[in-house]
């Protein structure tokens, strides 16, 4: 057999777009290229010859709203065309809605395989490539993910040769010997715009970024809220990336210096993804970059190549979660996922890897505010993520970690960050589930919103430490601190001998508004697994509008500063809050109580009640007046 001189094939394959579309058969499986990426010229021209088909599927990974194939499905026939979806993204037409028996759950990772093994056979698939190379390459551009595995699987595969498809570098490439059909046509890319920066997006984001260590790598879902978060990276370094989609705000990270890909720990040096979705300034900047590479799904969804890279995040939004843990996701505006998809692959990758978190962010309301997306069960909406998948979750109102926690605790975890208006009945409606103890009760401070604002990072020689307000979930970290005080402290800190520290004791210093009471907590390690190595706390006195002060320092940190820097978060606060001043009790021999105190910049008073010396002063009466 002789060798083709592709030159020479690429021009005899050459035909127009209602030619090539003669060439696909009633009854046959037609695959269609993923998103920005889909033949939209192709794909018109099978539309106008619609009613000339009758069975043929359609076969699709993730298509806009704004797409030809969108268009197509909108109209569709039983009789013409039905589409088998793997992945519905935002597109949620009243058509599509109603064709939902048609969604096929595959985790990504495994489609390119359900394609070459041929357990799902296509016939036909349409794809769009950039202009050959000098050899005959031709690069699928935006659109890797699984739509390479349909070209190598297909029967007969049409290219549309578009000249403004980018040549990205990787595993993105189709010689022209590999495809039966070309179609030239120019015609710009599809486009989207940047989601829109809600709120709650917005304020999800700064929760989460504090989790994010320099030389992370990330992997991020395509929904505002995931988006907001790289603009709250702006400060972060050595950032890397593999994920599903490059967007604009990964390109601006990458301008910035932010994202360099050198500490990946695996494909250093490389953006790795394996589709785009975005402008076309994003495109331009994929066109033959050498600092990125697009690889298929089945490499860039494995969860052991993932589980590889160094502090692997993985950043993707839910539609709910219940008080179990357990997590539903589904289509939301501006949310591009349903079904499976790869949040899955990513999950479990990221959890293996070293030193590698998964975040779940979800608006803790729906968009018109009358429901809450912290429920007490998802009964009849499908569980994509398990509970005991489920580490991370994070909504406006602050974050928690479920890995490793029980029902109560996560019910009780669950309920802090939902929004204030449904509080009350996921607490009544977790307590008839037999999720709380009997002895749970409902209180004014589960209503109160927890304030990040006061979060604060130090470090004493090599340990990070978090001084923070006291969260509802630290109610058995700071029993375990104070059963592991010395027993003076201990005398010190109560002013009496005290042996036991019981639930309903430590409920007091927990459940907290943060405006009347106010618990401070310096910790170590990681988030969701603590140690309490100080408290520091004021407690309002209504008569006189002063907060009493408290504090205690577990011996190996004592005389390192840490109670002054909590007295420093308590005072600002105490006169934020419309305070009057502060309260000290403590025993006259007692020095560093009182030298605390008086690092105050206000005029201390003293006095006597009973053996006890009491320290006072006034936000009103600073020193310098």
């Amino acid at each position: 057999m002789s060798a083709r001189y592709w030159p020479d094939d690429y021009l005899k394959k050459r035909l127009l777009p209602d030619q090539a579309i003669h060439h696909i058969q009633s009854g046959q499986r037609v695959f269609i290229g993923t998103a920005c990426g889909e033949p939209q010229r192709l794909v018109k021209e099978l539309a106008a010859q619609a009613d000339h088909f009758a069975d043929v599927e359609i076969m699709r990974l993730l298509s806009l709203e704004s797409s030809p194939l969108t268009s197509i499905a909108n109209k569709t026939q039983s009789d013409g065309f039905n589409i088998r979806t793997f992945y519905s993204g935002s597109v949620r037409t009243k058509t599509l809605a109603r064709n939902k028996r048609f969604i096929t759950p595959v985790p990504l990772s495994k489609i390119p395989q359900l394609f070459k093994s041929r357990q799902i056979p296509i016939q036909v698939a349409m794809i769009q490539v950039s202009p050959p190379d000098d050899f005959g390459w031709m690069s699928l551009g935006v659109s890797v993910d699984v739509s390479l595995a349909a070209a190598q699987s297909a029967d007969l595969v049409i290219a549309q040769v578009n000249p403004q498809m980018p040549r990205v570098l990787g595993r993105s490439f189709i010689h022209v010997n590999e495809v039966h059909l070309i179609v030239e046509h120019e015609e710009k890319l599809l486009t989207i715009n940047p989601p829109p920066g809600y709120q709650s997006s917005l304020q999800i984001a700064r929760h989460v970024a504090k989790l994010i260590d320099d030389g992370s790598t990330l992997q991020l879902g395509l929904g505002a809220a995931p988006q907001a978060i790289l603009t709250a990276l702006k400060e972060k370094k050595d950032l890397g990336i593999h994920t599903r989609f490059v967007t604009n705000a990964i390109m601006d990270l990458v301008a910035r210096g932010v994202i360099t890909n050198r500490e990946k720990g695996f494909n250093e040096g490389k953006l790795v993804a394996s589709a785009a979705v975005g402008n076309k300034i994003l495109y331009d900047f994929l066109d033959d970059n050498p600092g990125i590479e697009f690889h298929p799904s089945d490499y860039v969804n494995n969860p052991a190549i993932i589980a590889k890279h160094h502090k692997m995040v993985s950043l993707n939004t839910a539609m709910a979660v219940d008080l179990t843990g357990q997590v539903a996701i589904d289509a939301l505006p501006y949310y591009n996922f349903t079904g499976v998809s790869g949040m899955m692959d990513f999950i479990r990758g990221s959890i293996d890897s070293e030193g590698g978190k998964a975040i779940l962010m979800l608006p803790s309301t729906t968009l018109d505010g009358r429901a809450s997306r912290i429920v007490p069960s998802l009964e009849d909406i499908a569980v994509v993520v398990p509970r005991g998948d489920v580490h991370y979750v994070a909504t406006e109102f602050g974050m928690v970690n479920l890995f490793g926690k029980s029902f109560q605790e996560r019910a009780m975890a669950l309920i802090s960050i939902a929004h204030p208006d449904f509080k009350e009945d996921l607490f009544f409606q977790a307590k008839e589930l037999e999720l709380l103890g009997p002895e749970r009760r409902l209180t004014e401070s589960l209503f109160g919103t927890y304030p990040a604002k006061l979060e604060e990072a130090l470090r004493i020689g090599s340990q990070k430490i978090i001084l923070r307000p006291a969260r509802l979930v630290d109610e058995r970290m700071i029993q375990e601190h104070f059963y592991t005080m010395e027993k003076s402290d201990i005398f010190s800190r109560f002013l009496h001998e005290k042996l036991f520290f019981p639930r309903k004791d430590v409920a007091v210093m927990v459940q907290t508004d943060y405006i009347r009471d106010l618990p401070i907590v310096a910790v170590i390690g990681d988030f969701g697994f603590e140690k309490v190595i100080a408290i520091g706390a004021y407690f309002l006195d209504p008569a006189k509008n002063m907060a009493e002060l408290a504090f205690s320092v577990l011996k190996e940190w004592q005389g390192l500063g840490l109670s002054s820097a909590i007295l420093k978060m308590l005072t600002k606060a105490a006169r934020g809050n419309g305070l009057s001043g502060l309260l000290a009790y403590t025993q006259p021999q007692n020095q560093g109580m009182i030298k605390l105190f008086q690092k105050l910049p206000y005029k201390i008073k003293t006095g006597f009640e009973d053996d006890m010396l009491v320290l006072s002063c006034r936000f009103d009466e600073p020193l310098s007046g």
